[in-house]
C-alpha cells in the first residue's frame, strides 16, 4: 500500500502515468518476492543486523517526529525545532552498518572449531582420563 500512496504522490497526473505506476509497484513486488529469503536467512543469521534494522527504525522514526515538529513550525521550550539534514541520518546509518560488519568479519576469522575426534586420546595422554573411565 504505501508504494502506491508514494506512486501516486511522485506523478503530476493519475492518468498518464498509470501504466508506470503499475509497471513500477509491480516491479518492485517481484524483486521484494526474490530477495525476501535470502535477507530473511541473514537476519536470522547474524541476530547483531536484526538489532541494528530495529535501531534503525526508531531513529527514523525519531527523525520523521523531527522533520513534522518543524514543518508545523513547533516551538519547544521557546525555540523552534530545527530540521535535522539528512545527511546526519545516512551517515550514522553507513557507519553502523560498517562497524557491525567488520564485527561480523572479526567474528568470523576468529572462530575457532570444536574438536570432537581425538580428544580422548589427548586425554589419556596427558593424565586427565584413566583407561578404565574411557569408554
Amino acid at each position: 500500500f504505501d508504494s502506491i500512496l508514494t506512486a501516486v504522490g511522485m506523478t503530476n497526473g493519475l492518468y498518464g502515468a498509470l501504466a508506470i505506476m503499475i509497471t513500477a509497484v509491480v516491479v518492485s513486488v517481484l524483486i521484494m518476492m526474490l530477495f525476501a529469503v535470502p535477507v530473511g536467512n541473514f537476519v536470522n543469521k547474524h541476530p547483531t543486523i536484526q538489532m541494528l534494522g530495529l535501531a534503525f527504525l526508531i531513529l527514523i522514526g525519531f527523525m520523521l517526529i523531527i522533520e513534522g515538529a518543524h514543518l508545523a513550525h513547533l516551538e519547544v521550550f521557546g525555540a523552534p525545532v530545527a530540521a535535522v539534514p539528512k545527511g546526519y541520518l545516512y551517515f550514522a546509518i553507513a557507519f553502523s552498518l560498517l562497524v557491525e560488519f567488520l564485527n561480523m568479519r572479526l567474528r568470523k576469522r576468529n572462530s575457532t572449531h570444536v574438536q570432537l575426534r581425538g580428544i580422548e586420546k589427548e586425554a589419556l595422554q596427558e593424565g586427565i582420563l584413566s583407561d578404565d573411565t574411557a569408554a
